[in-house]
């Protein structure tokens, strides 16, 4: 291991949120820290809050009192750069502009000694571009923490074009040693967690200006449903929708304006309003005092039908005869059909979603009553199971399938008839940028999971999912997007190495 010794200092310029946070983490495991800001007192003033944190974290127990006594001494403001010359590595958390971050390496190249590493927090621009005017780029590396610095466990470590080897080595050692999970990435827009997230939101906002449901539904589905720590409208509401809307533009307009990562206008809109989330009181949900708690639409409770029949053995199936009979409903036991249904209510059929819309999958097996499922996590448990049915569906035979799903033991989320439907939809983009983003050599398909796990709170790694489900459903469920929804649904070409090839993404 090629960690930092403790005895060496480790300097942070910029004394922001993430600055201060990435003291404290230095601090804490036993670094002395030198922290810095081009701000009269801002450095004193953050050294001063991290102390008080700390010692709010020993009074309430989660952290030694020693440690917590030990790591405020470790901390010290630097009122200029000059002050910076014996630390064995600077960590950059400024302003997110290139020449403002190219500026300051060339200041501190001139200061500290030659074998002092330089590290940048950049979220979005590229390490090469931000070193280029190095004498020696090669110990420039990015070393990209999330927010909050001190809780978050992932760091990025980013090399670029002339990143040296060791360089990056040294900073995933010593991110593990301040007890972070390091990942290895290539410094290509996005990096690893923000560029592979972008479907998560993209979609989401995609379904919302389509109408397909509204923000708390479509939430409610994404967690209960997908198991997803949280929805895309409150995730963006947390992030800022300024933020995360000036994140999707970087990323498009570095991809050269590819569909798949083409900006939401509804998003903009609410920007454009200053409906930011959080922070300005509104955004897609209101956090205003007193606002209502918002609902998710979802289907009243309907009887059971008086024939209900499962079909065949795929995940749902089994979970619905599983939830069926837990609950003493009885049902019949199909084999499986040729036209790969799932379940049948009275006159009602249902189907796993594979892409295609409701409408149009009645009309390819001309079956007027057809409704869709959406993908999710885990059947057995999940609390809820969006629903969709075809225009030409009758109304007695809806209401069938929601008594259906409703005897079952889930919350009926009744949703437009949009292509792919919400979880499936989503998931199968997310596998999608995944193994393209593999497939570039970007990074490792362990490290990819790994990154989307603890950077975002995936309950699975997109790649993960994808080998759960089967690449080549997630093949057809894109293929069939884009049919009705064009190049944006492209299935890259890692994927569909593996839907030849037969073997796991993983190791497609």
């Amino acid at each position: 291991m090629t960690a930092l010794d403790t005895s060496t200092p480790v300097a942070v310029v910029g004394a922001g949120t993430m600055g201060a946070g990435i003291a404290q983490v230095a601090a804490l495991a036993g670094h002395p820290v030198r922290l810095h800001d081009t701000r009269p007192g801002a450095a004193t003033q953050a050294i001063d809050g991290i102390r008080d944190s700390l010692r709010a974290l020993a009074a309430k127990g989660r952290l030694d009192a020693g440690q917590a006594e030990s790591a405020a001494r470790a901390l010290r403001a630097a009122d200029a750069l000059a002050d910076l010359e014996s630390c064995g590595l600077v960590i950059e958390a400024i302003v997110e502009r290139l020449d403002a971050k190219a500026a300051l390496f060339g200041a501190l190249e001139a200061i500290v000694a030659p074998d002092c590493l330089l590290a940048t927090n950049t979220s979005s621009i590229p390490v090469t571009a931000i070193g280029a005017g190095l004498r020696h780029p090669g110990r420039l590396g990015g070393l990209h923490f999330f927010n909050p610095a001190p809780r978050m466990p992932l760091v990025e470590i980013v090399s670029g074009l002339d990143t040296a080897p060791a360089t990056a080595q040294v900073l995933a050692d010593t991110a593990a040693a301040w007890g972070k999970t390091p990942v290895l990435t290539r410094s290509t827009p996005g990096f690893i967690v923000n560029r592979v997230a972008r479907p998560f939101y993209a979609e989401g906002l995609r379904l919302l200006q389509e109408r397909a449901l509204d923000p708390a539904t479509l939430d409610h589905v994404m967690r209960t449903c997908g198991g997803f720590r949280m929805g895309p409208c409150e995730l963006t509401d947390l992030i800022g929708q300024d933020i995360n809307a000036a994140v999707s533009r970087s990323v498009w307009a570095a991809f050269h304006h590819a569909p798949r990562f083409e900006p939401s206008l509804l998003q903009q809109e609410l920007v454009d309003g200053g409906r930011l989330g959080r922070k300005s009181g509104r955004g897609f949900h209101d956090y205003r005092p007193g606002a209502p708690v918002p609902a998710p639409r979802l289907a009243a409770p309907q009887p059971y039908p008086e024939t209900l029949s499962i079909h065949g053995d795929s995940p749902l199936a089994q979970a619905l005869a599983s939830r069926l009979q837990a609950r003493g409903v009885a049902f019949d036991a199909a084999p499986a059909a040729d036209d790969a249904r799932v379940a049948r209510a009275g006159d009602a059929v249902l189907y796993l979603t594979d892409g295609r819309s409701a409408t149009r999958r009645a009309r390819d097996l001309n079956r007027p009553a057809t409704l869709l499922l959406d993908l999710a996590l885990d059947p057995m448990t999940a609390a809820c199971l969006p629903l969709a049915a075809a225009r030409q569906c009758p109304e007695p035979e809806r209401l069938e399938a929601v008594g259906l799903l409703q005897a079952a033991g889930f919350d009926v989320a009744p949703i437009q008839d949009a292509p792919g439907m919400v979880v499936m939809r989503t998931v199968a983009m997310l596998a999608n940028e995944a193994a393209d983003t593999v497939h570039q050599g970007v990074c490792s398909a362990a490290d990819l999971d790994l990154a989307m796990r603890l950077g975002v709170n995936y309950p699975l790694g997109p790649l993960d999912w994808c080998d759960r489900i089967g690449a080549d459903t997630i093949g057809t469920v894109l293929a069939h997007l884009r049919d009705s929804d064009g190049e944006r649904y492209r299935p890259c070409a890692a994927l569909q190495s593996a839907i030849h090839s037969g073997k796991p993404l993983h190791d497609a």
